[in-house]
């Protein structure tokens, strides 16, 4: 099966040795650079679109109400700023007036608890399991267990997003339609250092105390902000066509070009001057649906040719 694959980079490997090779800061990645994310002509998400999850492995209710509750978010205004959902409008600066805006909910999941594919997956495992979610205007996201493997996984990602063409989706007007996909691992066991920075001693570079996770899961705290890293780069560029800057096959996209940057204030190795709860003392930037609290990436505004904080 053809498939466009992408590589989520270790985000905190990313931050620290900017400062490691080549003494170049994290702001230095957007300075002067009007038209850092080019666009390459391709279609980006848009309209209304699922977003679908396959649970591989054993997830705890608690663990998937944490992701669900970020998902549905993006969409809901909260009462409290700063919120997921105003992070998430900066990737609407990718549209212009003349394109339709992408709204995201919360489509249908499916559990796999059974690992029925093992637990050391291929990239062809992936697409696999991602087929089993909807085919048309959707975004099916694998998610694995902490005692999954992954091809690459700990090693050069943390998870990836693609596009592949199912076996539900019919030929639309002569055309073969794809969809696209997100993979993300809950690294808590394997490698927490690396993926669930700075919830996480990290393994590389200055050492600091690691933060308080805001949902009290350091391996799910971790994956939201991978997942939310990797559904930035999938609305702007969905095909591996859309907006990004270096190889297609490992792009430079909306939050990658702000890795390690989670508030104004940041450098290697620290994320930044985020809020902290007064009661539990964890970090976050951003309010979402029922009381929850994340820490999201910042990400890249073509309008500013900065990297866009909450906080």
């Amino acid at each position: 099966m053809a498939f466009t694959h992408r590589l989520l980079h270790l985000l905190f490997i990313f931050s620290i040795f900017h400062l490691s090779l080549g003494a170049r800061r994290l702001t230095e990645l957007v300075q002067d650079s009007s038209n850092l994310l080019h666009y390459h002509n391709g279609p980006l998400l848009t309209g209304k679109i699922s977003v679908n999850f396959i649970w591989y492995g054993a997830f705890k209710p608690s663990q998937k109400a944490i992701v669900s509750d970020f998902i549905s978010s993006l969409s809901t205004k909260s009462p409290v700023e700063p919120s997921v959902a105003t992070w998430w409008k900066t990737t609407e600066k990718y549209h212009t007036k003349s394109t339709p805006s992408l709204s995201l909910r919360l489509g249908k999941h499916i559990s796999d608890d059974s690992y029925s594919l093992g637990k050391s997956l291929t990239d062809e495992h992936l697409v696999q399991l991602a087929s089993q979610g909807e085919s048309y205007d959707a975004v099916n996201v694998v998610l694995t267990a902490s005692d999954v493997a992954v091809d690459g996984f700990c090693s050069s990602r943390c998870g990836s997003h693609g596009s592949a063409s199912g076996s539900k989706l019919k030929h639309v007007k002569g055309k073969n339609y794809k969809f696209a996909y997100i993979w993300v691992g809950n690294s808590e066991t394997q490698c927490p250092g690396q993926c669930a920075w700075p919830f996480h001693q990290p393994i590389y570079g200055p050492q600091a105390a690691p933060l308080v996770a805001p949902n009290n899961d350091v391996g799910m705290d971790g994956l939201v902000i991978n997942l939310g890293s990797l559904l930035a780069g999938t609305a702007t560029n969905p095909f591996g066509n859309g907006y990004y800057q270096g190889d297609a096959d490992a792009p430079l996209e909306a939050a990658f070009a702000c890795s390690g940057v989670y508030a104004k204030g940041a450098y290697p190795g620290y994320a930044g001057d985020l809020l902290v709860d007064s009661t539990t003392g964890a970090s976050y930037n951003a309010h979402g649906t029922n009381g929850r609290k994340y820490l999201l990436p910042a990400l890249y505004d073509p309008s500013t040719s900065k990297c866009s904080t909450l906080v």
